[in-house]
């Protein structure tokens, strides 16, 4: 399984979504991933298609009753992260994250070398 260090969806176990930004964050940011990684940086375009047929983007209303709460818990981290924390809160599941800023907010946080691991559950 390939890390992706800042995306981070919340994953349940009746599918994956995210927050509506998430999808423009991973336009800006998997061209340099990729080339990071040393993968062909085309493929970008390909593979936020392909990621669109299995992870549906969740719009701000739906989760933005937490929107306080989780802004109080990220806030001195990162607080533009504040809707994948709402997310979680919302739907009550952990966040799948390379990003460290979600470690200790009181949310179960998966990296994707263990997320298998939540998912077989």
């Amino acid at each position: 399984m390939t890390s992706l260090p800042n995306l981070t969806p919340c994953v349940n176990k009746q599918g994956k979504t995210q927050p509506n930004n998430c999808y423009q964050e991973l336009e800006r940011h998997l061209p340099q991933i990729l080339q990071k990684r040393k993968f062909q940086s085309d493929i970008s375009s390909q593979a936020i298609a392909d990621l669109a047929k299995i992870v549906i983007p969740i719009i701000e209303e739906d989760y933005l009753q937490y929107n306080n709460e989780a802004q109080r818990r990220i806030k001195a981290r990162d607080p533009n992260d504040w809707e994948v924390v709402a997310l979680a809160m919302h739907f009550d599941c952990p966040i799948w994250a390379e990003d460290k800023d979600f470690f200790g907010i009181g949310i179960a946080t998966w990296n994707s070398q263990n997320v298998e691991i939540y998912l077989m559950q």
